[in-house]
């Protein structure tokens, strides 16, 4: 609970199903060139069952996402992200329950250099649930796993404040490159009824990337993110520490046929804490890696269809990497045009894989259906 407790995975959910953008899932996607409002909203509902020897055996989640992004004039941007999500994991004793708002993000960002510099401000407001039983912590563990990939991985905190600056340049006629710094301030609040108020450390992050036509019709993105966080602390004198973090992810689109293939890859490393103490509660270093093809097909002018196939992979440990699991995701991706300014996007998937725990290893099977509505104005 004390990472990522912000509503980004919910504003995710609602770029996810558009049309692929050479690899980039913004959090909060501005509004396009030329279009002063757009509004995203809908429902994505998850659900995984487990076979038996673990302390649970189904997770389920349904998250109701609504973003509004605003533009005013070439220079300005404002985006605000929010949504309600609802979760349950079933165990033995019987289920454990969540629901309610998640965090609200509220971002400016301006462009001091128009194509070449932005200044992005996020506020991230504490719309959620800030204090949680400790009955319900064993479900905040499961959704915030990035093997079952949940649409909204932690549910409120004490708000926050970022700043970051990007900036990119044209390297040739086809390629470009583009660097961002970006830093996190998160509020203190009391995580746990009854235990200790914690304040979050802060988090700096650093990208840098690189895109552009590797030769035809294909486009290439790639990028390479660091991200440092201090140590959390507890009222009680203890701290929580996470390792570095680096990831890279790299997508390449290409027409095949009467559509588009889009090949993506991401891969996260978190590395081992420096300097533990007595007092420190680190986090297990981690390796999360997923594939995935897309295949955007238009069924008519008005009617688009993508099947999707991704595979997924997890390992964490403090020693050695052990497997978490892995799963396999195929499905498709229906998008309706409904009107000038209204499209319809409905999607169905279906997670099979293993996941283990306690040296014991089950199967892992769920759908994850959506349905979202896009308006521009």
């Amino acid at each position: 609970m004390t990472r990522r407790v912000h509503s980004a995975g919910v504003a995710l959910a609602l770029v996810l199903l558009g049309p692929p953008a050479g690899g980039g899932l913004s959090a909060q996607e501005p509004a396009p060139a030329g279009i002063g409002t757009v509004v995203r909203g809908g429902a994505i509902y998850q659900s995984y069952v487990l076979g038996s020897g673990l302390a649970f055996d189904r997770i389920t989640q349904l998250v109701v996402p609504v973003t509004v992004s605003q533009r005013f004039g070439p220079r300005l941007t404002v985006d605000l992200a929010g949504g309600f999500a609802t979760a349950s994991v079933r165990t033995l004793g019987g289920s454990l329950d969540h629901a309610g708002a998640v965090d609200t993000d509220l971002r400016a960002a301006v462009a001091l250099v128009p194509g070449r510099v932005v200044l992005t401000v996020v506020g991230t407001l504490p719309t959620g649930s800030e204090t949680v039983p400790d009955t319900t912590l064993p479900l905040y563990g499961a959704t915030a796993t990035d093997l079952l990939g949940f649409m909204a991985p932690a549910f409120g905190g004490g708000g926050a404040l970022t700043a970051g600056v990007a900036a990119a340049f044209p390297l040739s006629p086809t390629w470009a490159v583009g660097a961002g710094a970006s830093y996190r301030h998160s509020g203190s609040y009391l995580p746990v009824a009854g235990g200790e108020e914690l304040s979050p450390g802060g988090e700096g992050r650093v990208r840098v990337g690189v895109e552009g036509s590797p030769g035809g019709a294909a486009y290439l993105r790639a990028a390479l993110v660091y991200v440092s966080s201090a140590r959390d602390r507890f009222a009680g004198g203890t701290e929580a520490a996470i390792g570095d973090r680096v990831l890279v992810h790299a997508a390449l689109n290409l027409p095949l046929g009467r559509g588009a293939l889009s090949v993506y890859g991401w891969e996260m490393r978190r590395l081992k804490p420096r300097g533990l103490t007595s007092a420190t509660v680190a986090t297990p270093r981690g390796n999360a890696l997923a594939l995935g093809a897309r295949w955007d097909r238009p069924l008519s002018p008005t009617v688009g269809l993508a099947p999707v196939l991704e595979f997924r992979h997890e390992l964490s440990g403090y020693q050695s990497l052990d497997l978490v699991g892995y799963l396999v995701r195929p499905g498709a991706d229906l998008r309706w045009r409904l009107s000038d300014r209204a499209a319809l996007v409905l999607q169905a998937h279906l997670a099979l894989g293993r996941v283990r725990d306690d040296g014991n290893t089950v199967s892992l099977r769920g759908p994850r259906v959506g349905a979202l509505l896009e308006w521009t104005r």
